[in-house]
């Protein structure tokens, strides 16, 4: 029971490190607003895979918080915060029961459209201005699209190494 509670602090830990690099190390600016696009999405989808809801809401919350903390973007940082940490409750809320492709599909969907409906109030709350932030609708899309993408392979191959048996929720391979 300690070992094992010890391992999901350590896998946090990691995923949170993941999800920083994953969203200051490539950024896309999107045009006309201060916004970027990031693959910080792919690792926020793999830690809730890894780690179950409870895990990933820290790993993916404070990880992207962190990630606009030292990046450069700190007032985004309590929105990130509340924003990133709903889209892995969201996930996870949609894979309890057990794990299956559609659930997952339907949860990276659902928490990815959660992101950008947030990120949209966000940012219109922000700089009082509605029309600018639904330029950065698309982007979102993008961003939690190509997330959905890399999560998938990055989880199946991972599935296959010792590793695999620290995800919370199996996969049928």
């Amino acid at each position: 029971m300690e070992k094992d509670k010890t391992s999901k602090v350590v896998l946090t830990a990691l995923m949170m490190c993941l999800i920083i690099l994953a969203t200051m190390l490539i950024k896309i600016p999107i045009p006309f607003t201060q916004g970027y696009v990031h693959l910080g999405d792919a690792m926020i989808f793999l830690s809730v895979l890894i780690l179950g809801w409870k895990y990933g809401i820290v790993a993916t919350g404070v990880g992207s918080m962190l990630g606009d903390i030292i990046g450069g973007a700190a007032a985004w940082a309590p929105w990130t915060l509340v924003i990133k940490g709903g889209m892995a409750l969201i996930m996870g809320a949609c894979l309890k029961g057990g794990d299956s492709k559609l659930k997952e599909v339907i949860g990276m969907i659902l928490a990815g459209a959660f992101m950008v409906a947030g990120y949209y109030v966000a940012e219109g709350v922000m700089y009082g201005n509605w029309v600018a932030a639904a330029i950065g609708i698309p982007w979102n899309i993008g961003q939690f699209t190509v997330g959905m993408v890399i999560a998938e392979i990055l989880s199946a191959a991972l599935q296959k190494t010792p590793a695999g048996r620290y995800f919370t929720y199996k996969k049928s391979l």
